[in-house]
Parts: C-alpha cells; sequence; structure tokens
C-alpha cells in the first residue's frame, strides 16, 4: 500500500519569492508550471470521510487518485495514496457517475515542481492562496524545511478539497474555486514557455 507523507505550509508572495531563491541556491531541479483542474467525487464510502476520490486533470493527462488519511497527531500527513493515469477522463466521469459517484468539488491550481534530493516541492497557486507541499520521508522534509528556510513557517492541515468548501463557490450543486478565465489562458501559455 504506497503511502504519501507530506507537509504543507501556506505562504504570502514574499515568502514564495523566498522559497524560489533558496530552491535555486540549493540546486533544486525545477519543473514546468503545470495549470490543474481537479474534480472530487463524493458518494459511497467516501461520504464516511477519511477517503477522498479525485480526478486530475494536466494538459491532455489525467489522473485518478484515491486518497484514505491515516490518523496521526502530526503536522507531516500520511495517507494511502492509489493512483492510475486514465486515457478517457470524460468516460471515467459517466462510469463514476453510473456508480453514484457525484462531483462536489472543483478547484484548479497551478504549480511549479522541484525536485531536491528524494524530496518532491510543489509551489501551488489556487484562487485562494499560495501554498508550498513537501512529499518525502520525514528526515527528508525536515532537512529540505531547513534547507529552504522554511522551518520557522506554521504547517497547515487542511486539505485543498476542504480549502475549496470553505472558500469556492456553488453552482449547481457543486463548489468550485477557478482563476478568472483569462488568467487560466495566461497560465496555460506561460506553462508551455517554460
Amino acid at each position: 500500500m504506497p503511502i504519501e507523507v507530506e507537509k504543507k505550509y501556506r505562504l504570502n508572495r514574499k515568502q514564495l519569492l523566498m522559497i524560489n531563491r533558496r530552491l535555486r541556491e540549493v540546486g533544486a531541479v525545477k519543473h514546468e508550471l503545470e495549470l490543474e483542474e481537479n474534480t472530487i467525487y463524493r458518494g459511497g464510502r467516501l461520504d464516511l470521510g477519511g477517503c477522498a476520490l479525485r480526478v486530475r486533470r494536466v494538459g491532455k493527462r489525467a489522473i485518478l487518485t484515491f486518497k484514505q488519511r491515516l490518523p496521526t497527531a502530526s503536522t507531516i500527513k500520511h495517507q494511502r495514496e492509489e493512483e492510475t493515469e486514465v486515457a478517457k477522463p470524460d468516460v471515467l466521469n459517466n462510469i463514476l457517475e453510473a456508480l453514484g459517484y457525484k462531483a462536489a468539488l472543483v478547484y484548479e491550481k497551478r504549480r511549479r515542481r522541484w525536485h531536491l534530493g528524494r524530496a518532491e516541492i510543489a509551489l501551488d497557486e489556487l484562487p485562494f492562496g499560495l501554498f508550498m507541499e513537501i512529499e518525502a520521508p520525514e528526515k527528508e522534509i525536515i532537512r529540505v524545511e531547513k534547507l529552504v528556510g522554511a522551518e520557522k513557517l506554521p504547517a497547515v492541515i487542511e486539505t485543498y478539497p476542504t480549502l475549496t468548501a470553505r472558500f469556492g463557490r456553488e453552482h449547481n450543486g457543486v463548489i468550485a474555486a477557478r482563476f478568472a478565465k483569462s488568467t487560466r489562458k495566461r497560465s496555460g501559455r506561460k506553462a508551455k514557455k517554460t
């Protein structure tokens, strides 16, 4: 059973610039900017809590993910994570709906991934804020946190779906947090240039 181990931080613009600078200084490998659309489904076992079913679209790719949060008192979260790439996400949506699952939340995210040692660092912009996630074994998270100057930043325990539920807008039974269309198009062009 694959376990995802990560820590999330809320950033302001100044902190984001500082983290970007530190990542370059310590030799982290920078990847292309991606614009994601994430759809979270509800229904069946998912309604019991602690589990999430997500379809993430990035460009022409789509990934189906099942997550199950494991209990911990730590600010570093541990969760079961099963993922598979999906060739036809629209067909998958039809199958999920036929099985009784319904799209409940949709959120967009601009993500820049960096790799440093065994860690993946994601710098995320969502319509409701800036965030950083460090995904790695716990000791590596603590090491990278110190390298980039993030050890004093407060951890965010809430998930992006939880934050979307709080800050998104409801439309036809789905809560969404989306960028303005003009910003979305501009981001897509940027993603291709970098």
